[in-house]
């Protein structure tokens, strides 16, 4: 699993805190996602949005390329 998180994002902090994120997501829904390489690319409008909004976000996206193991 990769994490990445550019300069369009805006300085380290907000850069740290758009992979924080995304690793909590990983981290909660680990359970649920089959085995591979992914790689996730923070984009800017992360930081605006609530943990739910953004945890909404991923599993739709998961389920979307097919990564969830009960898809």
């Amino acid at each position: 699993m990769g994490f990445v998180a550019s300069k369009k994002i805006g300085n380290a902090v907000h850069r740290n805190r758009a992979k924080r994120l995304l690793r909590a997501h990983f981290i909660e829904n680990i359970d649920l996602i089959k085995n591979g390489s992914y790689v996730l690319v923070a984009k800017p409008a992360l930081l605006s949005k609530s943990f739910s909004e953004i945890r909404k976000a991923y599993l739709h996206a998961l389920k979307k390329c097919t990564a969830l193991q009960n898809s």
